[in-house]
C-alpha cells in the first residue's frame, strides 16, 4: 500500500513538467529577478519556478534546496521575450524607444505571491513596502498571469498606485469588475460563448446526459450556470455536479470519490472545467483506475502536450479539448529555432535544458554553457512531450499584451509630441497616463487579429476543437477536428469532421451518452417520476396516433382521412367503403330484393289469370291488386340502399319506403274493415250498406298516405337524410352512408307505420272467429305480427350496429316486413288457385258458410 501511494505521488509530479536542480549547482539569485535595460521597461509575472527542501541521504540530516523550473512557464517568457524584440526592430511602433522588461517570479503559494510585485514597486531588489528608488525605472506597464487568484492579488496591490496591470491568463469575470479592479486590463478573449460551444457539441453527438467536474469557485459557478441554462434550453440534462475545491492539488479520499462517481455514472461523456493544478489531484485518481469508457470534453489550461506519462495514454485517449483559436504569427518559429544558449547567455534555464538534453559542458556556479553540445541543438529537437514549437494560447496572449503596452505608449507619445508635453523628466508620469489609451486600444495584430483591453467591446472567442491521439512513450498527437464561431450564422456555428475523431479506448464506435435507450417511431417518451426529463419511458401510441421520428415527445394524431398503420409510424388513406353490389351482403341483399319483387309480380298475375273465381272476387280485387304492386315496389326498396350514397339515393330511401309502406298497411287495413264490415253485418243497416257498396273502406289508402306524405314533407324540408362519412367505426376505412338526419322525424314515420300496422292487427283480431273459407282476417293477423317482430327487432340492432351493416339490416328489414305481408296473406290463397282449384268454387263456399245469414261474397 505505502508503495502504491510514494507511486501515485510520484505520477502527480510529473504531471507538471519541470527541470529540478540543486540549489548548489546555480546561483539562486540570479533566478529570481531577470533584467534587460531599455528606455521604457515592462515588468511580467509568471510562475517559472518554485523552491523545496529535500533532506540528503546522509548522516548530517542536512537539507538541500532544489528548484522547480516549469516549461510551461518558460514559453509565456519566451513570447515575452519575443515580442520585445519584434517591437524594437519594428520601426513603425515606438520609434527611437526602446523596450526593455522586467522578469519576476511569482510564487503560485498566496503567502508568497505578493513579493515579487513589492520587490518591482521598491525597485532596489528587495521587498519594502511603500517604498520606490528613484534611480531605478519604473515599469510602464505589469503583466500577471495565469491564474485569475494571483492577477487579483496582485491588482489590489496595484490599485493602491494606478500601475496598469495586463494579465494574460483566461478572461474572468470577477477580474472585469471596474470598481475592484480600475487598473487591471485582461487581454484574453470572452468565454461566455463556450457553454453554447459545449452544447452544440452534444446535440451533434446526440449526448444527452453528461457529467460535470468543476472547480469549486467563482469560474465553476458560473459555467455551471451557463451550462445549466443552456442545456435546459436544449433538452440535455446533467448526470451528476463534482465540484473540487480549488485548493485540493493532490491525490487524496475526495479525489477517490470523484473518480469512483464517474466511473459508477451511466454518463459516457463527462465535461471538465478547471485550471490542471486544481484537478491534478482527479487525474492521478483517473490514472490510478484506468479511467478508460469515458469521453473526457475539456476547456482548461492544461498542458496536453507535456502530459507525458506512459500510463495516462488509455485515461485521456479520445478526448475532445476547446481551445482558443488564433492565428499563427509567422515568426515565431524561426525565434524559437534560433533561441540558443550563445546567444542568451543569461537564460539560465535554457542552459539547463541544454545541458539535460544537449551533453554541454556545463558550469555549474553560474549555471553557463561552457560548449561542447551537440551540432545544430534547437527547441525543435526537443521530444515533443517536453515542448512543443506552437504558440500556446497563454503565450499568444502574452505577446498581444506586450503589443497592447507597446500600441499604447505609441499613443500617448504622439499624444504628448502634440501637445508639446513630452521629455524624459516626464517619464516617471507613463503609469498615471497610461490607462487612458490602454482602455481605449484596438489595434491588429501581426497574425490580423483584432486585439482589444476593454471588457465591454471585447468580441466572443472562437474555438478550435482538438481530438487527442496517445501513442507509446509519450508521442500524443492534438488533431485540430473542427471549429466553433459564434459570429457563424444560425445552426453553421459548429463545424467537425467527425471522420478524423479517434473516441476513448473500449469504443469502436461513436459513444453513447443517455439516460435513456431512444423511442423509436411508433413510440412516445414518458417522463420518469423524480428523474431528468432526459429520463423517459417508451410508451406505444394511442390508437389511430403516429410517431414518425425518434425520441419524440407526443404522438400525433391522424387525420380523420388517414389511419395508423399497424408499426404506428406512418398515417395510410383511409378507403372509402359502402354496401356495393360486389360485397356479399350487397348481392344477398340484391338478389332477395329483385327475387321477392319477381314473385310478388307472379302472384299478381294468378290473381289476374283467376279475377273470375270466387276466392279472388271474395278478398276485393281492386286492394289485393294495389297491395301486390306496392308489396312489388316495396321489395324494390332496398335497391336504394345499395351503392355509393349521395343525396338523391339518401332522401329516396326513407321517403319511398315510408310512403310505399304507408300505402300497403293502408290497403291491409282497408282489406281487414272490408271484412269485418262483411262478416259482422248480418243485417246489415243502410249506412253499412251504403259503406260497403260505396267502397269508402277505399278511401282509407289515399287519407293515410296523404298523412305519411305532409309527415316526410315536414322530415324533409327541415333536417332532410345527406351524405355521411363514418371514419372511425372500421379501422382503415370511410364508410360512406346516408344520414337519417332528424332521428325524431324518423321515428315519428316509423311510428307512424307502426300504427297503421296496429289498427290493421286490432281489425283483423276482432274478425278472428269468423268462417274461415274465404276468411284472410287470420293470415292478416299473423302478417301484422311478422311486421310487428320485424321492426321491434330492428331498432335495438339498428342502433346497435354501426356502418354497411346497418344499412343491410334496414333493407333486410324492408325485405322481411314485405314478405311477411306477401307470404302471410297471398300464400294461401295461391296455394288454393292453383293447387286446389277444387275448393275455388261458388258451391264449396256456400257448402262451408255458416247458416247465420246470406252474405254477398262480391265485396
Amino acid at each position: 500500500m505505502m508503495f502504491s501511494w510514494i507511486f501515485l505521488f510520484l505520477l502527480l509530479q510529473n504531471l507538471v513538467p519541470f527541470y529540478s536542480v540543486d540549489s548548489s549547482q546555480c546561483n539562486t539569485k540570479k533566478q529570481k529577478h531577470l533584467y534587460r535595460d531599455g528606455n521604457v521597461i515592462i515588468a511580467v509575472f509568471v510562475p517559472f519556478f518554485s523552491y523545496f527542501r529535500q533532506k540528503t541521504i546522509n548522516f548530517t540530516g542536512e537539507k538541500s534546496i532544489y528548484i522547480q523550473y516549469r516549461t510551461r512557464s518558460y514559453q509565456y517568457f519566451l513570447a515575452f521575450i519575443f515580442a520585445i524584440e519584434e517591437i524594437n526592430r519594428n520601426t513603425h511602433i515606438l520609434p527611437n524607444i526602446s523596450l526593455g522588461f522586467d522578469l519576476y517570479n511569482v510564487d503560485s503559494n498566496q503567502w508568497n505571491t505578493l513579493e515579487a510585485p513589492f520587490i518591482c514597486l521598491t525597485g532596489m531588489g528587495t521587498m519594502i513596502p511603500n517604498y520606490t528608488c528613484r534611480r531605478q525605472k519604473k515599469a510602464a506597464a505589469l503583466l500577471t498571469g495565469t491564474s485569475w487568484a494571483t492577477s487579483a492579488h496582485i491588482g489590489r496591490l496595484l490599485n493602491l498606485y494606478k500601475y496598469p496591470q495586463l494579465t494574460f491568463g483566461p478572461f474572468d469575470t470577477l477580474l472585469s469588475d471596474r470598481r475592484q479592479f480600475s487598473s487591471l486590463y485582461q487581454t484574453a478573449p470572452k468565454d461566455t460563448s463556450l457553454s453554447r460551444a459545449i452544447v452544440l457539441l452534444m446535440l451533434h453527438f446526440s449526448w444527452t446526459w453528461v457529467g460535470l467536474v468543476l472547480v469549486d469557485d467563482h469560474n465553476g459557478a458560473e459555467i455551471l450556470s451557463d451550462l445549466r441554462r443552456e442545456m435546459d434550453k436544449n433538452g440535455l440534462c446533467i448526470a451528476f455536479v463534482e465540484m473540487i475545491p480549488d485548493s485540493e492539488n493532490s491525490f487524496n479520499h475526495n479525489s477517490i470519490m470523484t473518480v469512483k462517481k464517474i466511473i459508477k455514472s451511466t454518463a459516457n461523456v463527462v465535461i471538465i472545467y478547471g485550471d490542471m493544478e486544481d484537478l491534478s489531484g482527479l487525474i492521478i485518481a483517473m490514472v490510478a483506475f484506468s479511467m478508460i469508457w469515458k469521453v473526457w470534453v475539456m476547456k482548461s489550461q492544461w498542458p496536453l502536450h507535456s502530459l507525458s506519462n506512459c500510463f495516462m495514454l488509455d485515461s485521456i485517449h479520445g478526448s475532445l479539448v476547446f481551445t482558443h483559436h488564433h492565428a499563427e504569427i509567422s515568426e515565431y518559429r524561426n525565434f524559437l529555432q534560433a533561441y540558443n544558449p550563445s546567444k542568451y547567455p543569461d537564460d539560465h534555464y535554457l542552459a539547463l535544458i541544454w545541458n539535460a538534453h544537449f551533453n554541454c559542458s556545463f558550469s555549474e556556479p553560474d549555471c553557463k554553457i561552457l560548449g561542447n553540445c551537440l551540432p545544430n541543438a534547437s527547441l525543435e529537437m526537443l521530444p515533443r512531450y517536453i515542448w512543443q514549437m506552437d504558440m500556446t494560447e497563454e503565450s499568444y496572449n502574452v505577446y498581444n499584451s506586450v503589443y497592447a503596452v507597446a500600441h499604447s505608449l505609441h499613443e500617448m507619445t504622439i499624444n504628448q509630441e502634440q501637445n508639446y508635453l513630452y521629455g524624459k523628466e516626464k517619464a516617471n508620469n507613463y503609469v498615471w497616463e497610461l490607462h487612458l489609451f490602454l482602455r481605449n486600444i484596438h489595434f491588429k495584430n501581426t497574425a490580423g487579429n483584432i486585439v482589444v483591453l476593454d471588457s465591454q467591446r471585447k468580441l466572443e472567442a472562437e474555438y478550435n476543437i482538438l481530438n487527442l491521439w496517445d501513442f507509446p512513450f509519450g508521442l500524443r498527437q492534438k488533431i485540430k477536428v473542427g471549429i466553433f464561431s459564434p459570429k457563424a450564422p444560425k445552426g453553421q456555428g459548429l463545424l467537425l469532421s467527425d471522420h478524423m475523431i479517434q473516441w476513448a479506448t473500449g469504443f469502436t464506435e461513436l459513444p453513447r451518452s443517455v439516460c435513456s435507450e431512444s423511442c423509436f417511431p411508433g413510440f412516445r417518451k414518458s417522463a420518469q417520476e423524480g428523474r431528468p426529463a432526459c429520463c423517459y419511458d417508451c410508451t406505444q401510441c394511442s390508437d389511430n396516433e403516429i410517431s414518425n421520428e425518434t425520441d419524440t415527445d407526443h404522438c400525433m394524431r391522424c387525420p380523420e382521412s388517414h389511419y395508423a398503420n399497424t408499426e404506428q409510424n406512418h398515417c395510410l388513406q383511409k378507403t372509402v367503403t359502402f354496401l356495393a353490389y360486389e360485397d356479399t351482403l350487397g348481392l344477398t341483399l340484391a338478389s332477395l330484393a329483385l327475387g321477392f319483387s319477381t314473385i310478388s309480380v307472379g302472384v299478381l298475375c294468378v290473381f289476374v289469370k283467376h279475377h273470375h273465381t270466387p276466392i279472388v272476387k271474395a278478398n276485393n280485387w281492386s286492394l289485393t291488386y294495389i297491395l301486390l304492386i306496392t308489396l312489388t315496389f316495396c321489395f324494390l326498396c332496398p335497391l336504394l340502399f345499395i351503392g355509393h350514397p349521395n343525396t338523391a339515393t339518401c332522401v329516396l330511401q326513407q321517403s319511398t319506403f315510408a310512403v310505399l309502406f304507408t300505402v300497403a298497411l293502408s290497403t291491409v287495413l282497408a282489406k281487414t274493415i272490408t271484412v269485418v264490415l262483411a262478416f259482422k253485418a248480418t243485417v246489415p243497416g243502410r249506412l253499412i250498406r251504403w259503406i260497403m257498396i260505396s267502397r269508402a273502406p277505399n278511401y282509407i289508402i289515399p287519407v293515410c298516405t296523404l298523412i305519411q306524405l305532409v309527415l316526410c314533407g315536414i322530415w324533409l324540408s327541415i333536417s332532410p337524410p345527406f351524405v355521411d362519412s363514418d371514419a372511425h367505426t372500421e379501422h382503415g376505412h370511410i364508410i360512406a352512408s346516408c344520414n337519417k338526419g332528424s332521428t325524431i322525424a324518423f321515428h315519428s314515420v316509423l311510428g307512424y307505420l307502426c300504427s297503421l300496422a296496429l289498427g290493421s292487427y286490432t281489425m283483423a283480431y276482432l274478425s278472428r272467429n269468423l268462417p274461415d273459407t274465404f276468411n284472410e282476417a287470420k293470415f292478416i293477423s299473423f302478417s301484422m305480427l311478422v311486421f310487428f317482430s320485424v321492426w321491434v327487432t330492428f331498432l335495438p340492432v339498428y342502433h346497435s350496429t354501426k356502418g354497411k351493416v346497418t344499412v343491410a339490416m334496414e333493407g333486410f328489414s324492408i325485405l322481411s316486413s314485405s314478405a311477411g305481408l306477401l307470404g302471410c296473406i297471398f300464400v294461401p290463397k295461391c296455394y288454393i288457385i292453383l293447387f286446389r282449384p277444387h275448393r275455388n268454387v261458388l258451391n264449396y263456399v256456400r257448402n262451408k258458410a255458416p247458416a247465420r245469414g246470406k252474405v254477398d261474397y262480391t265485396v
